[in-house]
């Protein structure tokens, strides 16, 4: 499913936001990346910016220091989840609190030092648009301490891992909800300085989308082809790191 309407089933990834220092900047590089266009989100929302697709919402942005793309997971009662953090090996650093009307959110600290989000959408469920060009297409949390990351998510979030048997040279276990749908994965990297989730977006040209980002102030790594399509990373101005890919089509 690629539009979403309503909330989406507990612990799906399912709202993605970003601090950035311009705000201006900000908008002005992401259309030209993505093609968004940007809306104010309600008074009570504070300062968060909704990027919009085709007038659908499709991530935030704030003002404040700079950091990665921040993913948040649906929740039907983020309060009790965020009771739960804690007693799992995580930390509660914010929340829960309204979003206005938008929705019922937190932010915690994984077990590894990963930060994520937790999201009970109200008039937002989140991301409108996902699995399409220009909107979300994949989390995964890269951390060179992949052992405590699973036990936290498996405890927090009820998963389920499989071992990803298409690339036995990495460390990296699929994440699978309750009711076995995949929304993510685990990647062990020994080298990784930091734990951290890493958000990729959905183009349908990589190469493409490299030469804007480098045109618009940020900086795009080689293109390169894997398994799972042709994917960049892209640093943007401000020094946030994300993904692109574009997937083969399917018949």
């Amino acid at each position: 499913m690629s539009r979403i309407t309503s909330n989406q089933p507990d612990s799906t990834p399912t709202w993605i936001d970003l601090c950035v220092p311009d705000l201006k900047q900000a908008q002005d590089f992401y259309r030209a990346v993505f093609g968004w266009e940007y809306e104010p989100a309600s008074k009570e929302s504070g300062s968060t910016t909704l990027c919009l697709l085709d007038g659908e919402p499709v991530a935030g942005l704030r003002e404040g220091d700079p950091q990665q793309w921040l993913m948040y997971f649906a929740t039907g009662d983020c309060d009790a989840l965020s009771r739960r953090i804690a007693d799992t090996g995580g930390s509660l650093v914010q929340g829960p609190a309204d979003l206005g009307t938008l929705a019922r959110t937190a932010v915690a600290v994984d077990a590894v030092g990963a930060p994520f989000g937790l999201w009970e959408g109200r008039d937002l469920p989140g991301c409108a648009v996902v699995n399409e060009p220009d909107s979300l297409v994949r989390n995964d949390l890269i951390t060179p301490d992949p052992g405590p990351a699973r036990a936290f998510y498996t405890a927090l979030l009820g998963f389920t891992l499989d071992a990803n048997e298409a690339m036995p040279e990495l460390d990296f276990t699929f994440l699978r909800r309750p009711d076995g749908h995949e929304i993510g994965g685990i990647i062990g990297a020994p080298g990784a300085a930091r734990s951290g989730w890493h958000t990729m977006f959905e183009v349908t040209d990589t190469d493409a989308v490299a030469a804007r980002a480098n045109g618009a102030g940020g900086v795009s790594g080689p293109v390169s082809d894997f398994l799972y399509g042709r994917r960049a990373e892209i640093t943007d101005p401000f020094g946030t790191v994300f993904e692109v890919i574009a997937r083969p089509a399917t018949s």
